[in-house]
């Protein structure tokens, strides 16, 4: 597997694998909350001053792909209060990809990358109903930080901060 930096002409694809990746959970939330999680997924949020877009790719094929934001960054286009270290966002493993460690090796490569900048923490939001993605996260060591806690489409489904310090 191949960790590296994304190029920009690849980021149309990244962001279709992304939708497609994260399509999977459409089933267990309410349409509006799925129309919005799309948007931001699909946003250019990832192009923002400063944003890393790291891929894995297999053989070849980018497999999976994250955003890295700096700290102090509007990771959440206003949605999170400053924060003031790094932020994964945007983690998504192709379907077929999935259970060979590229979402791991994508979180390392965050982390050693932070970790690189001197800083001490790294953070990220998911929600409940991304199950797999909250237990790898606490096999990680990453730490519940509900005062960055957002409900993006008012419909009770909070988007639930973590952080973990390195």
């Amino acid at each position: 597997m191949l960790i590296r930096d994304a190029q920009i002409h690849e980021l149309e694809v990244i962001r279709t694998q992304r939708v497609a990746a994260y399509s999977e959970h459409a089933q267990a939330i309410s349409d509006e909350h799925w129309l919005a999680l799309k948007k931001a997924i699909s946003s250019e949020a990832d192009v923002q001053a400063g944003v890393e877009r790291i891929v894995a790719e297999i053989d070849g094929e980018i497999v999976g792909s994250v955003a890295l934001f700096p700290p102090h960054s509007n990771a959440y286009e206003g949605l999170v209060d400053d924060i003031d270290y790094s932020e994964i966002r945007l983690l998504a493993v192709k379907p077929e990809a999935r259970g060979k460690g590229v979402a791991r090796a994508l979180i390392d490569e965050c982390i050693a990358r932070t970790k690189a900048k001197k800083l001490d923490a790294i953070g990220l939001h998911t929600a409940d109903f991304m199950e797999s993605a909250i237990t790898l996260y606490n096999r990680m060591g990453f730490e519940r930080l509900p005062q960055y806690d957002f409900e993006p489409a008012n419909d009770g489904v909070i988007v639930k901060a973590f952080r973990k310090k390195i």
